[in-house]
């Protein structure tokens, strides 16, 4: 199976401009990020999708000397930049990633993939989201390439293609679904944010590279939690905006619910 793994990333974030250059232990957090993909053993390629904005040179600049590929494709239509992206490697299923995930553990990536491999082909798309148990900012989804194209001919609802995979969910009657969770019916969900939308979450992804990195530029996930727990002053840095996401807040608006 050719499994492509994308990220997407911009710099036009409008609550944290240009957060993906963010320096993060000497390097910009979307380079630590992807070092970090780097260590699954089961993601396959690796590629950014970026935008073909003026304003994303540096994104698409970032992965050249990084020896990393990256597409440039449309701003909005997220839906569209996936799928050229995973085009251009033949894939036979996708992965996508958020760029605002610098601390996603590799072994989850890994988790997430394996179920779907060992399904055998059971499932259109599986994630760790829907519902989400570990914590926020280890997002990992992988479909068919086959209910791809799917989503990419017959989504139409803006939101279906700003953020690439609702369609698929959101259609358990057409596609059928898998999600992993946590070990021992864990849910650490909004226990701890460890992904980037605002200047409180950066504080405390520079805090925990700062203690971590150094020592072992390989933490995990419980490292991670561990020094959270260890000190909760910088977990609780970003507390406000635990259990925050765009698919929540839409699905409220709309009076629609993600299926179980």
């Amino acid at each position: 199976m050719n499994i492509v793994t994308i990220v997407q990333a911009r710099t036009g974030s409008t609550r944290l401009p240009a957060k993906v250059l963010m320096p993060l232990a000497g390097k910009p957090l979307l380079m630590r990020m992807l070092e970090r993909i780097q260590q699954s053993k089961l993601a396959g390629t690796l590629c950014v999708a970026t935008t073909y904005l003026p304003e994303d040179l540096p994104v698409a600049q970032l992965c050249h000397d990084a020896g990393i590929p990256c597409y440039r494709g449309h701003p909005t239509d997220l839906l569209a930049r996936h799928y050229e992206a995973a085009l251009m490697w033949k894939a036979d299923a996708v992965v996508k990633i958020p760029s605002d995930c610098p601390l996603i553990d590799p072994k989850v990536i890994d988790k997430v993939i394996g179920f779907f491999i060992q399904a055998d082909g059971t499932y259109d798309y599986v994630s760790n989201l829907h519902p989400a148990t570990f914590p926020d900012g280890n997002d990992v989804e992988i479909m068919k390439w086959k209910a791809f194209e799917t989503a990419l001919k017959e989504a139409s609802q803006p939101h279906e293609r700003e953020h690439t995979t609702p369609f698929l969910f959101q259609n358990p009657n057409r596609f059928l679904l898998g999600n992993v969770v946590m070990d021992k019916g864990l849910n650490l969900w909004d226990r701890y944010r460890l992904t980037i939308d605002y200047p409180e979450d950066y504080q405390v992804i520079r805090s925990v590279y700062e203690a971590l990195h150094p020592q072992n530029p390989h933490f995990g996930l419980n490292d991670i939690t561990g020094f959270l727990d260890e000190h909760p002053h910088i977990n609780d840095i970003n507390l406000k905006y635990r259990g925050e996401s765009w698919l929540k807040k839409h699905l409220e608006k709309e009076n629609l619910t993600i299926p179980n």
